[in-house]
């Protein structure tokens, strides 16, 4: 489906700079090397969902239906594509998630099929800004029970993991049906790997792709 001009993303100046995804489940260090790797490529750090919507997640999650709360995701995701679209024309832009945990997530939480969700998303598409990579990092469920162990602020989503029973199960399947199809996907095992050193490989996967 084509976008009708009152619905397509504004032009920018400048020349567009590299756009970085980071995804994964909930404590396995997205944040933690989202913020290393900004601060290597000086870049701009971008969390999905931005404001305002992360401060109205919790009360979607709690009354939305399926349908509505996907919408409700979607629109943060379409917002933060307008974000990026505008930062990446004067620096690299960092991304603590995107579309990608939109239709993983969703799909875990709601007992849907990853390749529904994705359909549901998929007109919207030419609106989002394509990143340069997306690195989709993995652990053990020891592993990152240990991580989890350590995070100072959990949230209901953190602690569903491992209360709600075949949650974890399905998010692991899920981005790794989602990293499966994605043209832009970098897949990371972060097992005996510190933050400094993942965030080694990403930069240089980046280098290697400006060579």
């Amino acid at each position: 489906m084509s976008l009708p001009p009152a619905y397509l993303p504004l032009d920018q100046d400048g020349f567009p700079r590299p756009v970085v995804v980071l995804e994964g489940v909930s404590g396995i260090g997205k944040t933690t090397l989202a913020d290393i790797v900004t601060q290597r490529l000086n870049a701009t750090s971008l969390h999905t969902l931005p404001l305002p919507h992360s401060e109205w997640s919790s009360v979607a999650n709690c009354r939305l239906r399926s349908l509505p709360q996907l919408a409700f995701y979607l629109s943060g995701v379409l917002h933060a594509s307008d974000s990026i679209r505008r930062s990446r024309m004067t620096g690299p832009v960092v991304a603590d998630r995107y579309v990608s945990s939109v239709i993983a997530c969703h799909a875990a939480v709601h007992g849907i099929a990853v390749e529904t969700v994705t359909k549901l998303v998929e007109p919207y598409r030419p609106y989002l800004v394509e990143p340069t990579h997306t690195f989709y990092l993995r652990c053990a469920e020891s592993v990152l029970r240990e991580r989890m162990a350590r995070k100072r602020d959990l949230k209901q989503d953190d602690r569903e993991l491992f209360t709600v029973p075949g949650r974890l199960a399905r998010l692991f399947t899920n981005f790794e049906a989602v990293s499966a199809t994605d043209p832009t996907a970098v897949v990371i095992d972060t097992d005996d790997r510190t933050p400094d050193e993942l965030a080694d490989r990403i930069v240089a996967q980046l280098e290697a792709g400006s060579a």
